[in-house]
């Protein structure tokens, strides 16, 4: 234990603290030698880091116990890693970093449930590099992390139909399991339709807003 804390420069008595209040696993032992490892270490120079960057010892508790009970990356990215979306892997200071206070237990275990994040020993793996800039730009524009994560949920239905209509269409007319130009063309129509739908969508709040005359 002495070893341990010097390792992660925190007093002894401040080691077992955290030993008592579950942040960190008990020790392996062997007769009355109790080893800590490299595990130990990760987690309180992580505990560290939350609480420098203002997370207080109770969050972080409730965090840990988020992460453990969480989806493990295997089942996160299934039997593979997404075709085209590539996976980051954070540590839970540097996901504190893109959320900040937006970092709650409840929203990281929507987000874990939704397939957004799994974990993988003491990192935290995102399944997808744009979704993960793309939510926290949207915090840091004022939205609220878990609206965020409401609002997906609500886009991954519609994204669902479209995959399957796409799909359909055109296996209909390909032998092919996955046609290569399945995925380009599905873009550019998606892309195409959405930037309509939004341009329609402002000029009817426009219209609304406008004075009527006389």
């Amino acid at each position: 234990m002495e070893e341990l804390a010097k390792e992660a420069g925190i007093p002894v008595r401040t080691l077992r603290f955290y030993r008592e209040r579950g942040l960190i696993s008990p020790p392996r032992r062997e007769g009355r030698i109790a080893w800590y490892d490299d595990h130990h270490l990760t987690r309180l120079r992580t505990i560290t880091g939350l609480l420098e960057r203002g997370h207080t010892l109770t969050g972080i508790a409730d965090l840990a116990r988020t992460f453990e009970s969480g989806r493990d990356v295997a089942e996160v990215l299934g039997l593979g890693e997404p075709t085209e979306e590539t996976p980051v892997r954070l540590t839970p200071e540097q996901l504190a970093d893109y959320f900040e206070s937006e970092s709650t237990p409840e929203n990281l275990a929507a987000a874990m449930e939704l397939g957004y994040l799994g974990t993988d020993g003491d990192e935290i793996v995102h399944i997808s590099r744009r979704l993960l800039e793309v939510s926290a730009e949207l915090v840091r524009e004022g939205v609220p992390l878990a609206t965020v994560l409401a609002s997906g949920r609500r886009v991954r239905a519609h994204a669902d139909a479209l995959a399957d209509l796409f799909v359909a269409t055109l296996r209909a007319h390909s032998e092919e399991e996955e046609p290569p130009q399945l995925r380009p063309l599905a873009r550019a129509v998606v892309d195409a339709e959405l930037s309509m739908a939004l341009d329609r969508r402002l000029r009817r709040d426009a219209e609304a807003a406008r004075p009527p005359t006389a």
